[in-house]
């Protein structure tokens, strides 16, 4: 193996090249695999003898602010890659192993000031939710895996909003991965205690109009997001559900009362990335979204969700849809 810097460059360079969003190090017995995650599939890039793999996993860990000599804890740390034209943040996480740990590597690809009208496959959705901001009090809820592009969506929103009218409005993320005109940011440190929780408390002195929370990661996150919204300010957010009807069981399981929800919940959009097929005026891919709001909101907060309301779209609908009107290749 070349310098150990080298290497690591040279790795970086391929996964932004593949456009990966993550990269995987398994080591196993004499080697260690690397993946790219690439458009949510895990693709085998490589091998590296262990002994290289250790240099490399000593090398991130100390250029990341871990502690090198640590070998039986989980560990976080960031890092930068700069190219001649962008700044990557890269997000890594280490995991002990019998031997050795693993290695992941979240790569936070720069956020580009992507039009609202090409995220979204069918511009009818981009309606519904723009309609959802008009409301001045209330949760609004997206979901969907990692790389769905929940984030870009929400970014995309706000600063759309932002633009019509004047908003005092406060994020608390983590990590921050755009910097927005006129929004205050804040970026969670929890080794600092700037927890969710305590952000969100010192937000709310700070008389916001809107708040984003980057993630509902945990039960009292998600009852402080709901008092907020519930005393009268705007809330969007994202969590980890696999549809929409499953983020309101999300909600049920972090013990959200029912009458929370009845009374809080405006929306909630599900979201998913579908790679595209010759629409040259397209981008390479686009969102569709299952979106629950007014009375197939309030039917399925009651555990009656309407999977027949003829306004409701599932994902497979969605997607036979884009089949049928020539934007995905069939399977």
């Amino acid at each position: 193996m070349n310098s150990v810097a080298d290497f690591a460059r040279e790795l970086f360079a391929s996964s932004i090249q593949h456009t990966a969003s993550d990269i995987h190090f398994s080591p196993y017995q004499e080697k260690a695999n690397i993946y790219f995650r690439i458009h949510g599939e895990r693709i085998f890039h490589s091998s590296l003898p262990l002994p290289d793999y250790k240099r490399l996993l000593s090398y991130f860990k100390f250029t990341s602010g871990m502690d090198i000599g640590e070998m039986k804890r989980p560990q976080n740390g960031t890092l930068e890659h700069r190219t001649d034209h962008k700044s990557y943040d890269l997000r890594l996480s280490t995991l002990p192993i019998t031997g050795t740990e693993s290695l992941a590597i979240r790569i936070l690809t720069p956020m580009d000031h992507t039009p609202l009208d090409k995220l979204f496959l069918f511009p009818s959705q981009l309606k519904q939710i723009q309609s959802w901001l008009t409301h001045t009090s209330g949760m609004i809820l997206f979901t969907g895996p990692t790389g769905s592009g929940k984030t870009t969506t929400l970014y995309a929103l706000l600063q759309s909003l932002m633009n019509r009218r004047s908003f005092q409005a406060i994020t608390l993320e983590d990590p921050i991965e755009k910097n927005l005109h006129n929004i205050i940011q804040v970026q969670v440190n929890e080794r600092a205690g700037i927890t969710y929780d305590t952000g969100l408390k010192a937000a709310l002195r700070h008389d916001p109009d809107l708040l984003m929370v980057g993630e509902i990661r945990d039960q009292s996150t998600a009852q402080f997001a709901f008092r907020a919204a519930l005393s009268g300010h705007l809330v969007i957010s994202t969590i980890h559900a696999k549809d929409a009807f499953g983020t309101i069981r999300r909600l049920k399981e972090m013990n959200i009362q029912q009458a929370d929800l009845e009374q809080t919940l405006v929306a909630i959009a599900a979201q998913q990335l579908l790679p595209l097929y010759g629409h040259m005026h397209l981008p390479k891919r686009a969102a569709i979204l299952e979106l629950l709001d007014g009375s197939l909101l309030q039917h399925a907060t009651r555990d009656t969700p309407p999977y027949q309301a003829p306004s409701f779209r599932s994902f497979s609908q969605l997607r036979r849809k884009a089949y049928a009107l020539g934007y995905l290749k069939k399977g």
